[in-house]
């Protein structure tokens, strides 16, 4: 009997094991990111740059070239080495403490100017690698270890939407929000992630797909839980959708 292949890892993951906790969607996205690459064959051709934060490893798990940004850094570093090789494709993977909070200014810029690469935004509300700490994305009420009460307006501000503040951009090309707690929606995200890629292989500009994420550990539930929360508690924040797409049907 003939047996045919339906399911591999991907060649652009390497065979490292991924140093995420149990349950957090990190290697989800890891995983699609690098079906997309090998999908469009650009795998000899794609570099990474890595944030500081969860996901600072990322240059051990993609099979490409790959460098790590100081922290928020991540589009600056992208722009450099894009402009320096515009024959090359280069993507940001980063967390919302290290997007949304030290790096606000640089993928605001680095969108407003068209720049052609693509940034993957993971978003899970949450400061995860140093220890829960309360993040720009942290939902109103939601506790952590420096919100120990719930966060209040009134002392620490709103959850901040990038991809809303960025969608008024004119040099994004693409921008979409999506989650992946459900087999319906990783599938959904790897469409948006492809896209997101094709704005760049297109030369048409600026492409970011931000992530809704678990972090079981810093929330303090079980990984089936964490899905759960995410989609009663994340979603009504930050709706999903497609924001910004000049790719049109994929090619």
């Amino acid at each position: 009997m003939a047996f045919q292949v339906i399911y591999k890892k991907p060649e652009s993951l390497t065979q490292r094991e991924f140093t995420y906790c149990p349950g957090c969607t990190h290697g989800i996205i890891h995983r699609l990111v690098a079906e997309v690459i090998d999908e469009l064959g650009i795998r000899e051709k794609t570099i990474a740059v890595a944030p500081i934060g969860c996901s600072v490893f990322a240059y051990q798990f993609f099979y490409t070239d790959a460098t790590v940004a100081a922290h928020g850094r991540a589009p600056a570093v992208a722009t450099g080495i894009k402009r320096a090789r515009p024959d090359l494709y280069v993507f940001t993977y980063q967390g919302d403490g290290d997007l949304a909070a030290i790096g606000t200014a640089e993928i605001v810029h680095a969108a407003n100017r068209g720049e052609k690469i693509t940034t993957i935004f993971v978003n899970n509300a949450i400061y995860g690698m140093t220890g829960g700490q309360m993040a720009p994305t942290t939902l109103l009420g939601m506790k952590t270890t420096t919100t120990p009460y719930g966060r209040d307006a009134s002392n620490d501000g709103y959850p901040l939407h990038v991809a809303e503040i960025i969608k008024e951009a004119r040099g994004v090309a693409f921008l979409a929000r999506t989650k992946v707690n459900t087999p319906q929606d990783v599938q959904k995200t790897k469409k948006a992630i492809k896209k997101a890629f094709l704005a760049q292989v297109n030369g048409i500009g600026f492409g970011m797909v931000e992530v809704l994420s678990t972090c079981p550990t810093n929330w303090g539930v079980d990984p089936i839980s964490a899905l759960k929360w995410l989609e009663e508690h994340m979603v009504p924040e930050y709706p999903l959708g497609t924001f910004v797409d000049k790719v049109g049907d994929e090619k």
